[in-house]
């Protein structure tokens, strides 16, 4: 309990310096958002106005304690490009961001484990080593290059879905997820590749460990060493690279989601940095920032259960 409640608190801490980062670093660069919200013709008095409008002409620590403090209580602002609150605009891409991180995950899950334990299996044999170099090539590939590939050939040469044609789920729900399957496989690949190999040198290290020859020393079979031992153990970095891919995923892909036209954080957040949409993409920011650090939290956490040594420590 001890443990958890230092874990929280630098949680808090950790979050709570991030959004000064996220709202300090766009008050320093070049641009001003009032500017850029009026015509090219304003006059200095009418941009002045827009600044006293939009708060920009108090104190930066004012600003941030009152951003902050409307940012705990669920106010984002209002978007400057589009006029209408953040969260109402961050509402309508989240679901979108979601479901494609639950699908990537899924697959990565469903990819990896089985074809890393089916490279253990035959890692000194011919079919192993094949599977290994095969391997090593996927992880090479960039996302958004395997994501050209899956439109060009299940797109446009075999036509199992229309390039560029999202689905809304709230009109088609089914046609929603369907979309999302080619996305989802575009970032899945490589990642689940990098998985497949931490899992594979993970488990032939561990097998290289006294314990295992004392577990057969004991009488225990083949199966039940490796499935209670070695595999028990080589599953705790694994779990570390899961967490940082789920909250990886989570935080929306910039690159996937152009190449598929889906409408989720990553575009939105490429469009507003280039309108200087500030509270849209500080918001995005620390969402971002939260989602990988609650990550990190949770796979500590579950390393202290996985790993006895440090619940001893």
């Amino acid at each position: 309990m001890k443990y958890l409640g230092k874990k929280i608190v630098t949680l808090l801490f950790t979050l709570l310096f991030i959004s000064m980062a996220a709202f300090l670093v766009f008050q320093i660069i070049p641009g001003d958002p009032a500017a850029m919200m009026l015509d090219m013709d304003a006059t200095d008095a009418q941009i002045e106005a827009m600044r006293e409008q939009l708060g920009l002409n108090r104190p930066l620590f004012v600003r941030y304690i009152s951003w902050i403090m409307d940012f705990c209580r669920g106010n984002l602002g209002i978007s400057y490009h589009y006029q209408i609150p953040v969260a109402e605009l961050l509402k309508d891409k989240l679901p979108v961001t979601f479901a494609l991180a639950g699908i990537t995950f899924l697959l990565i899950l469903f990819l990896s484990i089985p074809f890393g334990l089916f490279q253990v299996r035959f890692a000194k044999k011919r079919i192993g080593i094949v599977m290994h170099i095969v391997n090593q090539v996927f992880m090479a590939i960039p996302s958004f290059f395997l994501g050209v590939l899956i439109i060009l050939v299940f797109g446009l040469i075999l036509k199992w879905f229309t390039p560029g044609r999202y689905v809304s789920y709230t009109e088609n729900k089914i046609g929603f997820f369907l979309y999302l399957i080619a996305p989802a496989m575009a970032i899945a690949v490589p990642k689940s590749a990098m998985v497949v190999k931490f899992l594979r040198n993970s488990v032939l290290e561990q097998g290289q460990n006294d314990y295992v020859r004392t577990a057969y020393s004991k009488g225990n079979t083949e199966q039940k060493v490796f499935y209670r031992h070695i595999l028990k153990n080589a599953l705790i970095p694994v779990a570390t690279i899961l967490g940082m891919m789920a909250a990886e995923t989570m935080a929306g892909s910039i690159v996937v989601e152009q190449v598929f036209n889906l409408p989720g954080l990553g575009r939105l957040l490429v469009s507003s940095i280039g309108s200087r949409d500030y509270p849209v993409v500080q918001a995005i920011l620390v969402y971002i920032a939260s989602v990988v650090v609650i990550m990190n939290g949770v796979v500590d956490v579950l390393y202290r259960y996985l790993d006895p040594r440090i619940r001893v420590e």
